[in-house]
């Protein structure tokens, strides 16, 4: 039975502060490589799409407008 946040968490409190740090500290860089493995994984993606001529090359001036774009309308 996988334990709920909750239970985690209490469990965690248990622990030393030391501890907590640590176990803290991994979390995060475990999500930091979570992250840079998804990143790559897109990177190849977009990689293969480009060279089977699914994605266009565009200036960059277009692609910085249109991020600038979104961008502008998250933060509205």
């Amino acid at each position: 039975m996988p334990m709920t946040l909750d239970k985690v968490l209490t469990s965690a409190e248990t622990l030393p502060r030391d501890e907590q740090e640590m176990l803290e500290e991994l979390l995060r860089k475990r999500r930091i490589e979570a992250w840079r493995r998804e990143t790559a994984a897109e990177a190849r993606k977009a990689v293969k799409a480009f060279r089977a001529g699914r994605l266009k090359a565009e200036p960059v001036e277009t692609v910085i407008d249109r991020l600038r774009a979104v961008l502008q309308t998250e933060t509205e």
